[in-house]
């Protein structure tokens, strides 16, 4: 019989990058549950459900005339503390003077009772009037102590009373956080949910168990979070530590996102998280990428199709997955030498372009049976043709560099801006 005719075909050698293909969950930046820090019942609702609010917009209102006369309350006591205060203060004021006049009233009779006992050497005073001179020595020292103790007293006194100011200035401030606090605003920019409490209705509120008002979720950006297991781990450490590819909890390795009704991967965006161990009961890792989302395609809780840098750029030997051939022990594929079929052992890779890539056993230069694979043995003398491999484009670049800072993608901050604000 003639020998068989065999379609033969180059490898492809070209610049590739491994794009590790993964299946994530979109998941919003923010997540805010409203819940009313006070009690009350729910007076009025100010949004439309399932529309864009801005940070600040007004949600719901409380009724506020129970925390109006706390507040009241509240600053009378203040004003009370203050005149108390001053009230104290003009008593030592007149404790001052107090110990003033007691201490001219024992200098006088300190002086009186000196003379007296001089004039008594002389025998020109009366015992009586000495005694009486004695006397009132004594009471003006008692004068002076009972004066100190009294501006002592209206010391601690102002000190009590100022405490007692900053107390009601303290209750002042709390009842004017509740009054506040009945005005619920939104605290970030994103889409809300239904009403969960209708107007009317009273509600609990400044605990974990309030009553839950409705969720806003934030849009722009938006997360991805997927899993990776223990093996891609171990080779993406493996690369880092070789240098071969940078960490993604150090670098902002680019992502490229794909949605189920999209073809190839038209969303971009970067790693932006890697969580810190492997979890115990699926022996994975959670990591996270980070996408602008400026058109608010991309919703949460949609899957998506994505793809991370799984190798650096490099010249791989690409051949189709119809050219190879299986055994029980290895994969090998059949190349024509002078004329004759030769069996060479490969070691595959992934798919990329539509094309497999060969990791061991080409080179590129070898003339390749891409058809009649069944036909052929090893040692056969065939014919030839040329054949073609057609490379599929999958729109995913065949080279990369992290991302800059200046273009790494801001995530909200209205929460912590809130945060602060609240704090001050």
């Amino acid at each position: 019989m003639p020998p068989p005719t065999m379609t033969v075909a180059q490898p492809v050698r070209k610049q590739i990058v491994e794009w590790d293909a993964y299946t994530g969950r979109l998941e919003p930046v923010d997540f805010v549950e409203v819940r009313a820090r006070v009690g009350g019942y729910l007076q009025s609702i100010h949004f439309d459900e399932g529309q864009i609010v801005n940070k600040g917009d007004l949600l719901f209102v409380i009724d506020a005339r129970p925390f109006v006369a706390e507040l009241n309350s509240a600053e009378a006591a203040l004003s009370q503390s203050k005149s108390q205060l001053q009230q104290t203060k003009a008593k030592l004021l007149e404790a001052k003077a107090q110990q003033q006049q007691s201490a001219a009233q024992l200098q006088l009779a300190e002086a009186r009772v000196k003379r007296a006992r001089s004039l008594e050497g002389q025998n020109a005073i009366a015992p009586e009037e000495l005694d009486q001179r004695e006397a009132e020595f004594l009471q003006a020292q008692a004068d002076v102590a009972a004066s100190k103790a009294a501006a002592s007293s209206a010391e601690a006194a102002i000190a009590t009373a100022a405490a007692a100011v900053e107390s009601a200035e303290a209750g002042v401030e709390a009842a004017q956080l509740n009054v506040d606090y009945t005005n619920i605003h939104a605290p970030i920019t994103g889409r809300i949910s239904r009403e969960y409490a209708n107007q009317g209705n009273l509600i609990s509120g400044g605990t974990a168990q309030s009553t839950l008002l409705t969720t806003i979720t934030s849009v722009e950006p938006i997360y991805c979070t997927f899993d990776a297991n223990e093996q891609q781990v171990l080779k993406y450490v493996r690369l880092a530590k070789s240098g071969a590819r940078k960490s993604s909890r150090e670098a902002k390795n680019p992502v490229f996102l794909g949605l189920v009704d999209e073809t190839g991967f038209p969303h971009q965006g970067h790693m932006d998280f890697v969580d810190n161990r492997l979890d115990a009961n699926t022996a994975s890792m959670r990591a996270r990428c980070i996408f602008p989302n400026e058109d608010q395609l991309l919703l949460a809780g949609m899957f998506a199709r994505i793809r991370i840098p799984g190798s650096a750029g490099y010249e791989a030997v690409l051949i189709p997955d119809s050219a190879i051939g299986t055994d029980q022990s290895s994969q090998f594929v059949y190349i024509v030498v002078d004329g004759k079929i030769e069996r060479r052992a490969i070691t595959p890779g992934p798919i990329v372009d539509g094309l497999r890539v060969i990791r061991k056993g080409l080179t590129g230069d070898e003339s390749l049976v891409i058809e009649g694979l069944l036909q052929a043995r090893p040692e056969m003398e065939v014919k030839t043709k040329d054949g073609t491999i057609e490379v599929v484009e999958d729109g995913l670049p065949d080279d990369y560099q992290p991302l800059p800072p200046d273009e790494w993608i801001e995530k909200s901050d209205d929460v912590q801006q809130e945060s602060e604000k609240d704090d001050k």
